[in-house]
């Protein structure tokens, strides 16, 4: 059992048997914040002195003194601040980390908490009119971490990818593909500002040239640079999102919204609960009535649909699907318009809190303090393809990961290049790196790793802090997926190498801590077992990032 849910199961009995009444909502175990506070803390004092018309600080000396006292699980239980209650861990709670880390090895953090739950995470989602851009990147790593993320929270979890390959903007990207295959016969005129710019237009264009020779640039053949088009940013941007370790469980067309009449069904729905009317030659939703300052247009009265409308038959489609828990993951330009969608699948009757909402904030490629602007080939942007050129896939997840959403990213590229403790990326890898070393130069001096080293040995402050560290993982994951903040787990990674670095100092300092020493074999096979787990966490964890642990750097 971890030992939260002791600790919990311990004060709940302790807080009966002081005379108070507490549900298990209100006993709550978090990290202490500040190192000499203990390890684990617990505020449920609080409360409860309120409905007993006591001090905090009374009602927790109260409840500490009904704690069972076992040394070995719990080193010190103490009364802090206003009504605190602390826990320092004791050495038989550390060695047990240990060993429960070695025995699981990759099941290590994950748990069932998310019971199967079928869940959808729909995420990137660009339509097919160019390359994966920066801002696309970001959303993509997001989308895979939190995908990552709640799989190891027990969810079953499906990746899905939303698209639109009709409309006037698929329209355009043919025009232009066929005016650039025009240009280059010297047939073409001025290149209208609001088509696709880029080298890639023409790339495709070359492509038409190819399998169609010189004479098929009449109007009627715009189907054709259209199709074409497609085709192959589709193909570029899966080879771009595979680069990056992304694969997606569904790709859905928004035109099979329309052939499957699943658009006119929600038009129909909102008609028959009094929530569509029409007026002016357009299609209303009375949004009014759904709680919005105004009635929204999902009917242009040319007949064309507004966004609405469609990501209303897309959504219900989730729905409908069996999807218990729905993530969307948008850019910071979503924020005002996916409430309107919101408010349709409310009036339509769909609990809108199956349906969880995430929005990132925009990213800027730096280099230092000047903006980047690394190529004009593909016309005003930079490509994900492009970056990944610069700084590989691992460093380029790491970097769009490490940040919360809500943020906006510099994403400095000199770091980004920096192979040294600088780069978070290559510090964790690093750790990583460096135990694998470690274990094998002991291998090679001839000191077994045993099945069952004694860790009681494992006493020094450096090799007890690190034992903390890898005993949190598992609440690390379990809140960074329940709370979607994959941005946590970086940030705790970051952390375990830096404590392990200082244990591996402390053997540098001491000739008595080194890991790899025959002076005293059963402390050097304890600290061995520490070492695995180490590199056990940290794989696991630079795993659910979709990063690479090397074994050597």
């Amino acid at each position: 059992m971890p030992i939260e849910n002791e600790l919990k199961q311990q004060l709940l009995e302790a807080i009966r048997k002081a005379g108070f009444e507490a549900g298990p909502d209100a006993v709550e175990i978090a990290e202490s914040r500040q190192k000499g506070h203990g390890d684990l803390t617990c505020n449920a004092a609080f409360a409860i002195a309120r409905a007993a018309r006591m001090s905090p600080k009374a009602a927790a000396e109260k409840i500490a003194g009904f704690l069972p006292s076992d040394p070995g699980r719990i080193e010190k239980i103490e009364v802090a601040g206003n009504g605190f209650i602390n826990f320092t861990l004791g050495p038989a709670t550390l060695a047990g980390a240990v060993t429960e880390i070695l025995r699981l090895g990759t099941a290590y953090g994950r748990n069932d908490s998310g019971a199967g739950r079928k869940t959808q995470v729909e995420f990137v989602s660009a339509n097919p009119t160019g390359p994966l851009t920066i801002g696309h990147g970001r959303q993509a790593v997001i989308g895979d971490v939190v995908s990552r993320l709640l799989e190891a929270n027990g969810h079953a979890v499906t990746r899905e990818y939303y698209f639109n390959n009709a409309g006037r903007q698929m329209r355009v990207l043919g025009e232009s593909v066929r005016l650039r295959y025009l240009e280059a016969l010297g047939k073409g005129g001025d290149f209208p500002e609001d088509h696709y710019q880029g080298e890639y237009i023409r790339d495709i264009a070359a492509a038409a040239r190819d399998e169609k020779g010189d004479g098929f640039g009449a109007p009627e053949n715009l189907p054709y640079f259209q199709q074409l088009a497609e085709n192959a940013i589709f193909a570029d941007i899966r080879k771009t999102l595979e680069r990056l370790g992304i694969r997606f469980d569904v790709y859905y067309n928004e035109r099979s919204l329309y052939d499957t009449g699943k658009i006119d069904a929600v038009i129909a729905e909102l008609r028959k609960r009094g929530l569509a009317y029409d007026s002016e030659g357009a299609v209303w939703f009375r949004a009014t009535q759904a709680g919005l300052d105004q009635d929204r247009v999902i009917v242009k009265s040319t007949g064309e649909p507004t966004y609405r409308l469609p990501d209303m038959a897309y959504h219900k489609d989730k729905y409908d699907r069996g999807f218990e828990l729905i993530v969307d993951i948008f850019g910071a330009d979503h924020i005002a318009t996916y409430p309107d969608v919101m408010a349709g699948l409310t009036a339509m009757g769909y609990d809108p809190s199956r349906v969880k909402v995430l929005i990132h904030q925009f990213v800027t490629l730096t280099e230092g303090k000047e903006k980047v602007k690394m190529s004009t080939r593909k016309a005003n942007f930079v490509t994900l393809d492009e970056l990944m050129d610069e700084v590989g896939p691992d460093v380029t997840r790491y970097f769009f990961i490490n940040r919360s959403m809500s943020s906006h990213l510099n994403f400095d590229l000199t770091l980004a290049k920096t192979q040294s403790d600088e780069n978070p990326v290559y510090y964790v890898q690093y750790a990583h790196a460096r135990i694998s070393s470690i274990l094998r130069k002991a291998k090679e001096e001839g000191i077994d790793e045993a099945e069952a080293p004694d860790l009681s040995l494992l006493t020094e402050p450096a090799e007890k802090d690190l034992a903390r560290v890898l005993m949190s993982y598992p609440r690390v994951v379990a809140e960074a997926g329940r709370n979607f903040e994959p941005h946590k787990l970086p940030t705790y990674l970051e952390e375990a190498a830096t404590v392990y670095h200082h244990f591996q100092h402390a053997g540098k300092q001491d000739e008595n801590l080194r890991v790899v020493s025959k002076k005293n074999v059963p402390a050097a096979q304890a600290r061995l077992a520490l070492c695995r787990a180490t590199r056990t966490v940290l794989a696991n964890g630079l795993g659910l990032l979709g990063i690479s642990a090397p074994e050597s750097m």
